[in-house]
């Protein structure tokens, strides 16, 4: 298989020399076991694990290898092995906080260029979990779009798909049911371009495997029946996977999220998925208007006569609090810098409580 058709482009070839002068050769993680990886790569695929030096460089679980990942390996001689030097560096990232006490980022999907918010039009259906969804796609750096699946299940598709539009401000939507449509992919022909990468991402049943199948035209993934207690489609996939189909586009299935935490998104990633309340604040009267009741705030306006979405503020507000927590979960300089302020607030209060009590 040539390398362009894994993905393979002119920014990646001239970062390569140096690996190509030791002997190594590009690859590309397709899947990652606990202890390996499968690559794909011109002579095959390969089974691979990392080598000590570049487990013991790596200051994070982030720094090593993840599916979509492109790396520099060596090729054990006569064998369907190799082992893996270096990762090259990413063009894109889906990332969130993996599940634990410790803030850790766990790496979704890397070097994508299309992500697909997959959700479904039954009782999985939610706008506040899309806005999640939206904010850390734009933070990847790949194009995100909305995708509602199961469109057989709603009575009104069209109206649940300009609802979804009028909250993916920059993200196309688009609705589809891969069960009873003829020809789901023509839906999503946009962004199948060979040499192209696409990642589905969304919560458990939401059809994700069902959609892959028909896209590749066979029953490559492994699916469930919906749920009657609840509902919802049944959790299938266990792992993350990078899919050659047979028409030249690249396509990773992801196990369906139960939770999905932000990992480092800033401003700019909030800013375009909420860019009607970007809009709004800038013409508050105050620039450093907290949008609490200050005269000329025009959030508090469209609040009032119904133009903002209450839930819709709430959520963006949601998510305000959760990037700074993750903001310093992740840097302890800030997280030493809050702490210190939240124990000042602290001795003054209880300073200004002894001072009352004492009736000065």
């Amino acid at each position: 298989m040539h390398l362009s058709a894994l993905g393979w482009d002119d920014s990646l070839a001239n970062l390569f020399p140096p690996f190509s002068a030791a002997g190594l050769v590009p690859a590309r993680v397709a899947l990652e076991h606990k202890h390996a990886y499968e690559l794909l790569a011109p002579s095959g695929e390969l089974t691979a694990v990392c080598t000590g030096k570049l487990l013991h460089s790596a200051a994070t679980r982030g720094d090593l290898p993840a599916v979509g990942d492109w790396v520099a390996a060596s090729v054990r001689p006569g064998e369907a092995r190799a082992d893996i030097h270096a990762v090259l560096p990413r063009r894109t990232k889906f990332s969130r906080r993996a599940a634990g006490e410790t803030a850790t980022e766990q790496i979704v999907a890397a070097n994508v260029d299309t992500v697909l918010l997959v959700t479904a039009l039954d009782q999985n259906f939610n706008l506040r979990r899309i806005e999640r969804y939206l904010a850390v796609a734009w933070e990847s750096g790949a194009q995100p779009v909305v995708v509602l699946t199961k469109s057989d299940l709603h009575s009104a598709p069209a109206e649940a798909r300009a609802e979804v539009a009028s909250i993916a401000v920059g993200a196309p939507v688009v609705a589809l049911s891969a069960m009873q449509d003829a020809e789901p992919a023509q839906v999503l022909r946009p962004w199948l371009v060979p040499g192209r990468t696409i990642a589905l991402l969304g919560s458990s049943g939401v059809g994700k495997s069902t959609l892959i199948n028909r896209l590749l035209g066979a029953d490559r993934q492994r699916t469930s029946a919906i749920s009657d207690a609840v509902g919802k489609g049944r959790h299938t996939t266990t792992h993350r996977e990078l899919i050659v189909a047979p028409e030249g586009w690249l396509v990773i299935d992801t196990p369906g999220m139960r939770e999905l935490q932000l990992w480092d998104v800033d401003d700019t990633a909030l800013d375009a998925t909420f860019a009607d309340i970007t809009a709004l604040a800038a013409r508050c009267r105050f620039s450093d208007c907290a949008h609490r009741g200050e005269p000329g705030c025009a959030i508090q306006a469209a609040l009032d006569d119904g133009t903002l979405d209450v839930g819709r503020w709430q959520s963006f507000q949601k998510l305000q609090r959760e990037q700074a927590y993750a903001a310093r979960r992740a840097d302890p300089r800030l997280e030493r810098e809050t702490k210190a302020g939240w124990k000042k607030l602290n001795r003054q209060l209880r300073a200004a409580t002894r001072m009352k009590a004492n009736g000065d």
